[in-house]
């Protein structure tokens, strides 16, 4: 890997506006490349919006869907990636060849390549196919990106997998923050009228966005993903209202040791940029430990207990 200069977004979509979603994609990635970018992350589903989607129907979540690559979304995210000389990742709806459904996550190349990550852990809508394989692949600018998207996070085999993979980037597009989790201890919904008075109020806003419902929350888990891993992360997010919850934004990136290098905590849409350092990686923490690991003894990892159950269960308990 060489150095590089990233960018990675928080913006809140509009539910079901593709042309107003993709428009402000395009305004970051102008401003992006006016900076010197060479590779931009956005939210999970942005151009298509997210939350609504829980609500909607068979035949309404496939209307928001397309092909890809041959869908409209992903032939512009094509174009706006020649155009700038910049990678590219944007969530959407994937209708695949077969008629199934993804959650997916696109990556377009300035060369004319492109990725696909299909969500592995899929909850929103009981529409929407589980995908079945880990996305890490090489870009025009030298260094080797992985997806993971949202809820993939959460599950630490995941991130391991895909540094094991070669990933020295991850992505890590989400739709979180603000969420009404099960757990006592971890996140709650933000107060809608402290943000309705986010103008009035800055300090109240940044409290909720900041403390154990967005960013603090984060905190917890997420630099570890990149510590243990020696991976470089780009974290981005939604911000504002999407139907009944408000997500906290907080788009970041992390270094290999999980240092937080740049973000923000603005009430809403955003950018960071930041020089990635390549000569870090390979004496982090975590790449030494990816060395030191013994793979015999790790077979317990891929039998099932008995215990599993799928996402929709777990986030939702039913």
């Amino acid at each position: 890997m060489r150095d590089i200069r990233v960018a990675t977004v928080q913006f809140q979509h509009a539910p079901g506006d593709k042309p107003y979603n993709l428009g402000r994609v395009r305004e970051f990635a102008a401003e992006a490349a006016r900076r010197g970018a060479e590779i931009i992350a956005f939210p999970e589903m942005c151009l298509t919006g997210y939350w609504h989607v829980r609500n909607l129907s068979r035949e309404a979540v496939d209307a928001l869907a397309e092909p890809i690559p041959d869908g409209a979304a992903t032939q512009q995210l094509l174009h706006l990636s020649r155009e700038h000389g910049m990678t590219v990742g944007a969530g959407l709806i994937e209708r695949s060849q077969d008629g199934h459904l993804y959650n997916a996550y696109v990556v377009a190349m300035p060369d004319g390549r492109w990725a696909l990550h299909r969500k592995l852990h899929e909850f929103v809508s009981e529409f929407l196919s589980n995908g079945d394989r880990y996305t890490v692949f090489d870009t025009p600018h030298g260094c080797r990106v992985g997806v993971l998207t949202c809820y993939d996070n959460n599950i630490v085999e995941n991130a391991r997998a895909t540094a094991l993979l070669g990933a020295e980037i991850l992505l890590a597009p989400h739709q979180t923050g603000g969420c009404d989790s099960m757990s006592p201890r971890a996140m709650k919904p933000v107060d809608p009228a402290i943000w309705a008075r986010r103008h009035e109020d800055p300090a109240a806003i940044r409290a909720e966005l900041c403390g154990i419902k967005g960013r603090a929350w984060l905190m917890r888990w997420l630099p570890s993903r990149a510590h243990d891993n020696g991976m470089f992360l780009l974290f981005s997010n939604g911000i504002g209202p999407d139907d009944d919850e408000i997500r906290t934004g907080n788009a970041m990136v992390l270094d290999p040791y999980g240092e937080v290098i740049a973000e923000t905590c603005e009430p809403g849409d955003d950018m960071v940029v930041a020089d990635l350092d390549a000569s870090i990686l390979p004496t982090s923490s975590g790449r030494r430990w990816l060395r030191a690991r013994r793979p015999e003894l790790y077979e317990s990892l891929t039998r099932r207990t008995g215990r599993e159950q799928e996402t929709r269960h777990v986030r939702f308990g039913k």
